[in-house]
């Protein structure tokens, strides 16, 4: 037996008793006369006390012993005379009475504690190092409270677990695909799935009623903070319901989960916004509500003043920050950098400073009199002390940065509360977006989407303006998941692809399963999926979902751990009918 407790359970209740245990070493300090070793596992640390006077041979092995190395201890607990109360076990310590090196470590390539050494490419190299790390531990720790209430909640409410295909079928919309050739099939390949699209619906025609399933999918997209090219979704399906019924539904476990997990009792139902509101008032489709400082549209209070920036945009609008006045020239420039940065893409910036005695200070005195800057203080709400930000151009590139800039200033002012939580349905997505490049209209979610039966007449006259029975739930900013209504008769479904742009024969050859399936009473269904790993970290307050998940990718799609994406021989490229092609520049 290597252990008979945790280096996380002893208490004074345990004082007196003769225990055994293994772990990590995870620091040591020789005082001397006496020597101290704090002996950590995955449930917490305990302090080893070796004394020379008592036993010297065993304080000089212990002496020896280098950070990480595992070992096992056995002795008697004491209570600490100088007692740490920030550790579960600092009332007691183990006096050493027998030591034994279970297997020695090299030295660490970074330090393993809480404000490691270690950069992000170091840790990720040496991701079982760093998975060795608290926090990293609870984020994982986290991961698992939160799948099993999910499981447990949705049980009870009926919902069944089914496991769908890992192999599919490769389909033309939505992100890339990752392919896997086929040795039995020569030249012809699977796909793994962007999400269990398709096969849910199919269990609903099946008529298993509820479904869900904690399952790993797979996009082959540029990456980002809250992307991986393999992520979790909780994914969910019911039949013979309509929007309302699954927004209460997933309401349902979404309140379960902050109650369980952090004590967060919400009473209140989420309030629905339309996604043309949540672009006017926050400029993106995922608003953060925790705070104010909503877009103001002063187009028409900024024309005819011979300000051709103005005059000659789309849109012009700006947020009104409170307090701010006081802004000097440093930070005024520093914002004016922030937009104009290349992924904000904004060409510039003006201010306008109402000041607490009721003048004002702008970037573009020389177009514009107070009074009219009055007239823009008051469409934007602002008052003495208050700082107004305007920005102007094409309406969806500046609506993007004055988002960002709204968000920036959000951080800046600390206005984005951890402990308080916004959780909003975003509703009425357009059904079509229209792509300049291909010269059509593409799904804006996927080609299965219900549209509302008033709008279906315009896909004849207007395809752009139908509107699309999906949502999305948002917190504080985050896009946690996202679902929708979903077609469930051939005749609407092959509408749909029309206006697409798929002739029957593409729409057969990718979907005639499913146009098939629909032609044996399928019934009226919804759902949703939820991104897993941006709710884990939502509740662990991380920016990013990678330290949510135990290997990750780095931003380049790679694994710097196990080295991959690698080469495989010519043998495997032979057998699979395959030849690499040399990249072009």
């Amino acid at each position: 037996m290597y252990r008979t407790h945790t280096c996380g359970e002893l208490n004074i209740q345990n004082v007196d008793e003769n225990v055994k245990l293994s772990g990590w070493v995870q620091k040591s300090r020789d005082l001397g006369g006496m020597t101290f070793i704090d002996l950590r596992d995955r449930y917490g640390l305990t302090q080893l006390v070796f004394n020379m006077e008592k036993n010297e041979e065993l304080c000089r092995e212990a002496r020896k012993l280098g950070r990480e190395f595992v070992i096992q201890a056995e002795g008697t607990v004491a209570e600490r005379s100088n007692k740490n109360p920030k550790m579960p076990t600092g009332e007691i310590e183990i006096l050493v009475t027998s030591l034994k090196v279970l297997n020695a470590s090299e030295h660490p390539p970074f330090t393993i504690e809480k404000d490691t050494d270690g950069g992000d490419e170091l840790r990720m190299k040496y991701r079982y190092l760093d998975l060795r790390r608290v926090d990293v531990r609870k984020n994982l720790e986290l991961r698992h409270r939160m799948s099993i209430e999910i499981r447990n909640y949705l049980s009870d409410e009926k919902f069944i677990e089914v496991e769908t295909p890992v192999l599919i079928k490769s389909t033309p919309e939505g992100a890339r695909d990752f392919v896997v050739p086929s040795r039995m099939n020569p030249g012809q390949f699977y796909a793994l799935p962007q999400s269990p699209q398709t096969f849910k619906q199919l269990l609903m025609v099946a008529g298993f009623d509820r479904y869900f399933q904690i399952v790993k999918c797979f996009r082959d997209e540029d990456l980002r903070a809250d992307r991986q090219p393999e992520f979790t979704q909780i994914d969910c399906e019911m039949s013979f319901v309509g929007r309302d019924d699954v927004l209460d539904a997933f309401e349902g476990l979404s309140n379960h989960l902050f109650k369980a997990i952090k004590d967060v009792e919400i009473t209140e139902k989420y309030p629905k916004m339309p996604y043309s509101e949540a672009l006017d008032r926050f400029g993106n489709d995922k608003p953060d509500t925790r705070f104010g400082m909503e877009i103001n549209d002063i187009k028409e209070l900024t024309a005819g003043k011979g300000f051709n920036v103005f005059d000659s945009a789309e849109y012009v609008r700006g947020i009104c920050v409170e307090g701010c006045a006081e802004y000097s020239r440093k930070q005024l420039d520093e914002l004016t950098d922030f937009v104009r940065k290349p992924q904000i893409g904004a060409k510039g910036l003006v201010y306008v400073k109402y000041n607490e005695a009721g003048s004002f200070k702008s970037s573009v005195d020389k177009f514009y009199t107070p009074d009219d800057l009055q007239k823009w203080a008051d469409a934007m709400g602002a008052k003495p002390g208050d700082l107004m930000l305007v920005l102007a151009g094409e309406t969806a590139l500046t609506r993007k940065a004055l988002s960002e800039l709204r968000l920036e200033m959000g951080r800046r002012l600390e206005l984005m509360d951890p402990d308080v939580f916004k959780p909003l349905w975003v509703v009425d997505f357009p059904l079509l977006e229209w792509d300049e490049e291909t010269s059509r209209f593409h799904a804006m979610h996927h080609p299965f989407t219900r549209p509302y039966e008033e709008d279906l007449e315009l896909f004849k006259s207007d395809p752009g303006k139908v509107r699309a029975m999906a949502y999305d739930l948002v917190i504080n900013g985050v896009e946690i998941g996202g679902g929708s209504i979903r077609i469930h008769n051939e005749e609407l479904q092959q509408q749909m692809f029309d206006n697409l742009g798929f002739t029957r024969e593409e729409a057969s050859r990718q979907f005639g399963f499913l146009m098939g399936a629909f032609r044996y009473g399928a019934p009226p269904h919804g759902g949703i999926a939820f991104g897993f790993d941006r709710w884990v970290a939502l509740f662990a307050g991380l920016d990013s979902i990678r330290d949510t998940i135990a290997f990750p990718k780095n931003n380049a799609g790679r694994d710097v751990m196990i080295d991959t994406p690698s080469t495989i021989s010519a043998e495997q490229l032979e057998e699979l009918f395959l030849a690499v092609k040399s990249p072009t520049k």
